[in-house]
């Protein structure tokens, strides 16, 4: 139901806002402005990304949780998305969308109403192992099965593969 409502009320503002303003400085300036929001938002969107990405990589590389960078990222192709739209209330959502101080307000709000079950990390995720630590290269975590040797029958030599017992 509010995403129907969303859909109806956008664009009844948006084409408000279009008259408004257009009647009040015309249309080349309106559309003049519509332009100018469109390559401002993008070149603010590549900004914010990449930086958004460092913090991921960041947050991955330091097996931290990276529900934060992830949300931040989300938001800002979300803004990169609101302001290649054309119209004003759009570009303003947008554009507060790419200001840290509201991107963090909104994660707070939407992580105040999620609730994580479970969360894991690591190479051991879902298998029961502890996940891989940086720093302990030394370390290999493996799974291995015992497998005995068949006896060797009398005057048999072993294959080949692997000496045997009187070949030290």
């Amino acid at each position: 139901m509010y995403l129907f409502l969303a859909f109806l009320a956008v664009p009844v503002i948006e084409i408000a806002l279009f008259i408004q303003v257009g009647g009040l400085i015309g249309l080349w300036p309106t559309l003049a402005i519509v332009v100018l929001t469109a390559m401002l938002g993008t070149w603010l969107v590549r900004t914010q990304g990449r930086v958004a990405m460092g913090q991921l990589q960041r947050a991955f590389s330091e097996l931290d949780d990276p529900t934060e960078p992830l949300a931040h990222g989300a938001m800002i192709l979300l803004a990169g998305a609101l302001l290649l739209t054309p119209g004003f209330f759009t570009d303003a959502v947008g554009f507060a969308l790419l200001m840290p101080p509201v991107r963090l307000a909104v994660f707070r709000y939407v992580r105040s109403r999620i609730t994580v079950a479970r969360f894991e990390m690591g190479s051991g995720m879902g298998t029961g192992r502890p996940p891989h630590r940086p720093g302990r290269d030394d370390v290999i975590d493996a799974d291995y099965t015992e497998v005995k040797p068949e006896p060797r029958r009398p005057g048999q030599r072993p294959s080949g593969w692997v000496e045997g017992p009187d070949h030290h």
